[in-house]
């Protein structure tokens, strides 16, 4: 289904816009999936790299997108046990939208983010 500008986009139906919301939503699925494009990441090189985040949310984020097909979560059966994070084939198709919001943030006027910051 391709969109324009001028369909309608019901959060309520089946709409393209949503469900990407609803895939990527969450204050740090963004951020992991930007780290995980860099390549694969245990867990906690992944916690390291992402300041503010709790290893409880860390977790929860990595299960919802483990859930949505965008990470794989790789179990190597070792003592002590050796777990791995990548991105999928979906998962890294969304490269080109990170760096298009990392683009699109560079831009943003320093009052507005320092007005998020504080919030």
């Amino acid at each position: 289904m391709t969109m324009t500008t001028q369909d309608a986009c019901d959060p309520n139906q089946n709409c393209p816009v949503t469900a990407a919301i609803r895939s990527l939503g969450g204050k740090w699925k963004l951020h992991i999936i930007h780290q995980l494009l860099q390549g694969t990441k245990r867990f906690n090189e992944l916690h390291r790299s992402i300041p503010g985040v709790t290893q409880q949310m860390l977790t929860a984020q990595l299960r919802e997108l483990e859930e949505g097909g965008i990470v794989h979560r790789e179990i190597y059966a070792q003592v002590p046990p050796k777990v791995e994070y990548s991105l999928t084939p979906l998962g890294s198709g969304l490269r080109s939208v990170t760096e298009a919001l990392a683009e699109w943030g560079s831009h943003l006027p320093q009052h507005l983010i320092e007005s998020r910051q504080s919030a």
